[in-house]
């Protein structure tokens, strides 16, 4: 296990992290995954041994269910809590009050409060708002979240789904003011959908931000146990949860050249697909989650799947991006200032 810093912050995280999504099973999210007690205890204790020190959840996960199951997995396996990182979101509803869902003072608050309660800790090291939120000021939810750093209950924090205006707005004004920044972003990126490429991957290049990967998978697309010759088990999560969008062709081509590789190297294509996304450099972890053990086992195991350049070209070539506009037009104009003048 490879551990990367944070963002700028000198956060030390492992480069897989074990999402809690499944943990619960109620509500909307039966449909993703059902794990109670004792199978979370046992998914904790097998990361954890294996070098992971960083879990993600949120509170809106099986109506705060997950973070209630993580709390007492943590306590169940007996790990300090200085030695993992935990990161939890706020944003989706958590109740049918008026003011239970967004980004404002009053739900963020009240928010982070609760989740403290339920993961059994006096503080998040990495606090995220899980969308935006078109009804309240950036500026006021920065400024509750700083003063959730200043006051030592929150270490970090962080954003999920945003478009890449959105984060360049939220970090000027956090700038501006002073305030603590979004040190890192979680974001769908996967072998079969590179679009965050076209603008975000940029932009967290440029500002030295930490990209946090869900769904990795395509939400078990890329599990190996589905081709253009087979729909997959009944049982699986995108039998009954299509999500996220993918396009199919493209992703079949991947997954057949994947398959060539996995076979190669004795492996499996889950693996694969981890692998290539750990060869990122703009990655800082990749967050897994898993049904059982079994599974579990093999995602850590993409930690010891080392891709050679021949092998990460003829991935690169099958899952390329369509070219867009303005992409081929900033392409064609930079030739003129390449390879950049020495300076004397």
């Amino acid at each position: 296990m490879r551990y990367h810093f944070l963002g700028r912050t000198g956060l030390l995280v492992s480069e897989l992290c074990l999402g809690t999504m499944t943990f619960g099973g109620k509500g909307f999210w039966q449909a993703i995954g059902k794990q109670q007690q004792e199978e979370a205890n046992h998914l904790v204790s097998k990361a954890v041994d294996a070098g992971v020190n960083f879990i993600d959840t949120a509170d809106a996960y099986s109506e705060g269910e997950s973070e209630k199951i993580l709390g007492n997995a943590l306590r169940s396996v007996g790990v300090k809590r200085e030695e993992i990182v935990i990161a939890t979101k706020v944003r989706l509803r958590m109740g049918p009050g008026k003011n239970q869902v967004g980004l404002s003072r009053v739900h963020i608050m009240n928010a982070v409060r609760e989740s403290l309660e339920r993961l059994q800790t006096d503080y998040i090291d990495l606090y995220q708002i899980h969308g935006a939120d078109p009804y309240t000021p950036i500026d006021e939810t920065l400024r509750v979240l700083e003063d959730l750093v200043r006051s030592g209950l929150v270490r970090y924090i962080g954003c999920c789904n945003l478009m890449a205006w959105q984060i360049m707005k939220a970090l000027g004004i956090s700038e501006r003011q002073g305030w603590s920044r979004f040190e890192s972003v979680q974001a769908y990126y996967t072998i079969a959908g590179r679009d965050l490429e076209r603008e975000i991957v940029p932009l967290l290049q440029d500002q030295s931000l930490g990209l946090l990967v869900w769904s990795p998978l395509a939400g078990g697309l890329l599990s190996g146990k589905f081709s253009r010759d087979n729909p997959g088990p009944r049982d699986a999560r995108r039998a009954s949860f299509d999500f996220p969008p993918v396009n199919r062709d493209r992703a079949y081509a991947v997954i057949d050249v994947m398959r060539a590789i996995a076979l190669e190297k004795g492996t499996s294509v889950a693996q694969i697909a981890l692998a290539w996304l750990l060869h990122q450099e703009v990655v800082t972890s990749v967050i897994i989650g898993a049904k059982d053990s079994a599974q579990l086992e093999d995602n850590l195991g993409s930690t010891a799947v080392r891709l050679t350049e021949d092998e990460l070209t003829r991935l690169d070539a099958v899952s390329a991006l369509p070219r867009e506009y303005p992409g081929w037009m900033l392409e064609r104009q930079g030739g003129d200032r390449l390879p950049a003048p020495e300076h004397t």
